[in-house]
């Protein structure tokens, strides 16, 4: 009797599946990658080119063979494979051969992480490295959005609210400055740790926020990109106990992340604070944000920071068991000492929302509207969104569907969009 080939555990149906399968495979392991080569190669572009022959490695094979068992591990093991290659054929990476070449060759890559705590010294390596002081800290940023992460760069401009050329220039020009300098793979100690240590907590809540609420694709969500940036929040808590800024961002993403499962419905489509059931939010995790909040507290010296007070406003929403019984007045108050602390047009703007809450619409709206002359938030969808419900809250309906209309046109994310266009159809009727 004749042998029976043996299928793949996992073989996508047609091409287009097999496509998205390795492109959604990448983009959550995309980091992890990242961060396992530069560890070798020491240089973050090269990574990063290596990361991206990996992908093409698996858009040719994986449809053919199946995806593999561990996907993440086979990325790293062919990136790995692939940097051998490439310091051999180039004379001027001799010396890292010579340096990094028998461990390449010799030293079995490592099976994907069983455990969190197992990727984390990279993630954090990388992520002192991008935001290291020689690059501006626009660069910064940009560049930990780019390969922790994993976004692309009309997603980071969204973030910035900046043209997509300037993005591409930032990450650019930072990763070459990176590899000019020389600068080290590692977890700085000292005095230079304090330095970078603000735009390290900047860039891992963008990330997080990149994941909340995505600013492009089919989906409001991307939990991976939560994950990452509360374990590295996390981590950077354990690894430096004395920073209240630190407990701050730990206490804000656990409270945001407790929300989770409450603010999309069976089918993707977005919830609105007010109409979320909060029995689904996750008591344990507002617990950790309790906790956090109170240790950022207890090592503050002088005036809370811009975390700690988004912190205890995210924890004004987490004590209220209805959307009734929210303190409104404290948000407004937070806000207002926020919009000094850390002063930015999208804190005014979040400011006139718990305005609206305690004054009424029609003081909110004030505020909103000497926002609408601010450049960066000419094409930010979430003005003329809360510039709508407050239109609607004041009966104001033609107005408030013009608006939403306008939101819709405005966002990059498709569930965003189908809300808004139904709150625009609404106002009609």
């Amino acid at each position: 009797m004749g042998a029976v080939e043996q299928q793949p555990a996992i073989a996508p149906r047609t091409a287009a599946d097999s496509r998205t399968a390795v492109e959604t495979v990448f983009r959550l392991e995309f980091p992890r990658v990242v961060a396992t080569v530069t560890r070798v190669v020491r240089d973050i572009g090269i990574a990063e080119e290596l990361a991206q022959d990996a992908l093409v490695a698996a858009l040719e094979q994986w449809p053919r063979d199946g995806v593999p068992d561990h996907p993440g591990a086979w990325l790293t093991t062919t990136a790995r494979r692939r940097a051998v290659d490439l310091v051999r054929r180039r004379e001027n990476y001799t010396r890292k051969l010579q340096e990094i070449g028998r461990d390449l060759t010799d030293v079995p890559p490592p099976e994907e992480p069983a455990a969190p705590d197992d990727i984390d010294d990279d993630l954090l390596r990388l992520v002192f490295t991008t935001c290291h002081p020689v690059l501006s800290a626009e660069a910064r940023t940009a560049l930990t959005l780019r390969l922790l992460g994993g976004l692309t760069t009309p997603e980071i401009a969204r973030a910035f609210l900046v043209p997509e050329p300037t993005v591409a220039q930032r990450i650019v020009r930072a990763k070459r400055t990176l590899a000019t300098r020389n600068i080290a793979f590692e977890v700085p100690y000292g005095p230079d740790r304090e330095a970078r240590l603000g735009s390290v907590l900047d860039v891992i809540y963008l990330i997080f926020n990149e994941g909340y609420a995505a600013t492009a694709g089919d989906d409001l969500l991307r939990p991976a990109l939560c994950e990452d940036a509360l374990r590295l929040a996390r981590q950077l808590a354990a690894l430096m106990p004395k920073e209240p800024e630190v407990h701050g961002l730990v206490s804000l993403l656990e409270f945001q992340a407790s929300r989770t499962a409450a603010r999309t419905a069976a089918d993707g489509t977005p919830v609105l604070l007010r109409d979320q059931s909060r029995r689904r939010w996750n008591r344990m995790l507002i617990a950790r944000g309790i906790t956090a909040l109170d240790r950022a507290g207890a090592t503050a010296v002088g005036a809370p920071g811009p975390y700690a007070l988004q912190a205890a406003i995210a924890a004004c929403h987490a004590h209220a068991y209805t959307y009734e019984e929210t303190d409104w007045a404290s948000i407004a108050t937070l806000y207002g000492l926020l919009a000094v602390r850390a002063p930015s047009p999208v804190v005014e703007l979040n400011r006139a929302v718990a305005v609206s809450m305690t004054d009424g619409p029609g003081p909110a709206l004030e505020i909103v509207d000497t926002l609408a002359a601010e450049p960066a938030l000419s094409d930010y969808h979430l003005l003329p969104s809360v510039r709508g419900d407050l239109l609607l809250r004041l009966g104001r309906t033609a107005q408030a569907r013009a608006e939403f209309e306008r939101a819709a046109s405005l966002t990059r994310n498709e569930r965003e969009r189908e809300l808004l266009l139904a709150r625009a159809a609404a106002c009609r009727s």
